[in-house]
């Protein structure tokens, strides 16, 4: 663990945990710039590394909310009344196994790819 003061960006600090350095922003009590101490640097240099470590699991959350919702808005599909055409069967089952098809974070990454604010990868595509 390392504690420096970063002169380019004035009362800023850089704390270095695990190999990771962290720039923590000083804090403003009452419009005056306080500098961090270190005790204040490695509370949020901890609070940043787990939140970075959570991140695999934030990214499949946001991957099973966005495919639940796609099932949701198809279910009307798998009535008796209604006969599903067969590229949506696919389709619907291609969702079903994102969670066993891809299991890394960068598998993740590719599903959540976007452009234009849009996701890109094909599986989020209605046929």
């Amino acid at each position: 663990m390392t504690y420096v003061i970063n002169q380019p960006q004035e009362q800023w600090v850089q704390y270095t945990l695990d190999g990771v350095t962290y720039d923590i922003a000083p804090k403003m009590v009452d419009d005056d710039i306080i500098m961090l101490s270190e005790e204040e640097a490695l509370v949020i240099a901890t609070k940043e590394k787990n939140y970075a470590a959570g991140s695999k699991d934030r990214k499949l959350q946001f991957i099973r909310e966005l495919r639940l919702k796609l099932l949701v808005d198809t279910d009307y599909m798998a009535n008796s009344d209604y006969t599903m055409p067969e590229n949506t069967k696919t389709w619907r089952q291609s969702l079903r196994d994102i969670p066993q098809d891809y299991t890394t974070e960068e598998e993740y990454d590719l599903l959540l790819a976007r452009e234009d604010k849009k996701l890109t990868h094909p599986i989020w595509s209605k046929p």
